[in-house]
């Protein structure tokens, strides 16, 4: 890259530690180049706030706000869903916003007419791999600047020390510097005493957890909900009809007031090593459950266990970055065709960080109650397993007297 040609970078912008002292060294090591600051909203909050007064005061010349919320949850989570897909355990939380974001990165960069973008993530990580792929896929001539592949800075700490040294407001400090990612559908925390995994995340600690509470500090009467799907997609919450924003929001809510979502993970790095987070996804972890239920009634069992095959395959594609390629395309429309027939109601009861399925129905449920009866049925001829066995253990049983003939 020709640092001399870089006149104007769009910065993936955060306001966290990363992005907030990009800024200021973009305009020392680019030739005091024009940064346009983007944030992608997929459901930060509050963190959102005096983001544009702080983006320019440590000089950016100005800073878009995309509003992705309903993009977000409609196109990248309700498709993951839709697949059940989850990577060693893990929801995607992280994984699933950042081509949506990338996205939005792109549309700004084109009508910046910008030279490069730039992100903020480590070269350790796998955001790194999330962005770039996505970007590749809509500008793949973009020239792309990641920091953390050029600077001398090696640690949070050492970026702590640019910031006060550049005067830069910072909403952390060195004993609360966890590395967090939130938005609409989880919150990760990593780093500090979470590197070690022998130790326990402090949950009840204040502050430590944002979207949920402890299951211990859960109340001790049970929550129930009730969500009804339409073709795998969820669309009402305890009979009312509500948006898709609204429903992750609603569950978050449920779900974080019963300690329902936490999850201690180490995972398996697209870059090689392992890695060590805690994540908070309340609302997701019920539409899961809720929309795993509602498929064991309506999807015939050959149909379901091939889609589990797709979905670990769905979710490594998701977690890896590869997001915008033909394979993903392609299982997403596999999953759409699964699920034409996943409309119904299930209900839950929420307890102290368990959700325990309290019943499902489907007007195109493949469950008969009289074919499953233990008790006297017309409908079923048990004697007809009979045969079947027969057929079906036929080549355990050849195999076992040629063994015999052999001895």
């Amino acid at each position: 890259m020709d640092k001399s040609k870089i006149k104007k970078v769009v910065l993936a912008y955060s306001g966290g530690l990363d992005t907030s002292i990009i800024i200021p060294w973009l305009k020392e090591n680019y030739n005091n180049c024009e940064v346009i600051a983007v944030s992608g909203d997929v459901g930060q909050g509050t963190e959102l706030d005096g983001l544009e007064e702080k983006a320019i005061a440590t000089g950016a010349s100005k800073l878009y706000v995309l509003d992705l919320k309903q993009d977000y949850v409609e196109n990248y989570i309700w498709p993951c869903l839709k697949a059940g897909a989850q990577y060693e355990t893990y929801l995607l939380g992280t994984s699933h916003a950042r081509p949506c974001i990338a996205k939005g990165l792109v549309d700004i960069a084109l009508k910046e007419g910008a030279d490069a973008i730039c992100h903020g993530c480590t070269g350790k990580g796998n955001d790194q791999v999330r962005f770039e792929l996505s970007i590749k896929a809509f500008a793949p001539d973009m020239a792309i600047i990641a920091p953390w592949r050029e600077w001398s800075i090696k640690s949070r700490d050492e970026e702590i020390d640019y910031a006060e040294a550049h005067n830069i407001p910072l909403r952390i400090n060195r004993e609360t510097n966890y590395s967090k990612d939130k938005n609409l559908w989880h919150l990760s925390h990593e780093g500090l005493d979470l590197e070690d995994p022998a130790n326990e995340p402090q949950y009840t600690k204040p502050g430590f957890l944002e979207l949920s509470v402890a299951p211990e500090e859960a109340p001790d009467k049970a929550t129930y909900v009730k969500i009804s799907f339409e073709k795998g997609v969820p669309v009402a919450i305890d009979g009312e009809k509500l948006g898709a924003v609204e429903i992750v929001e609603k569950l978050n809510a449920l779900g974080g007031a019963n300690g329902i979502g936490l999850l201690d993970l180490v995972e398996n790095r697209l870059v090689g090593m392992k890695s060590r987070g805690v994540y908070e996804t309340p609302g997701g972890a019920i539409l899961y459950k809720a929309h795993q239920t509602l498929e064991t009634i309506c999807l015939d069992r050959d149909t379901q266990h091939y889609k589990e095959l797709v979905a670990a395959k769905f979710a490594e594609l998701v977690y890896f970055g590869q997001w915008f390629t033909p394979l993903r395309e392609a299982l997403s429309a596999f999953v759409d065709k699964t699920q034409e027939t996943v409309t119904g109601d299930v209900t839950l009861k929420l307890y102290k960080g368990n959700v325990i399925n309290a019943g499902v129905t489907s007007p195109y449920s493949l469950y008969d109650p009289e074919i499953a009866t233990f008790d006297e049925d017309d409908v079923y001829d048990q004697k007809d397993s009979a045969g079947f066995i027969n057929l079906f253990g036929l080549p355990i049983k050849v195999r076992a007297k040629i063994n015999q003939k052999q001895k």
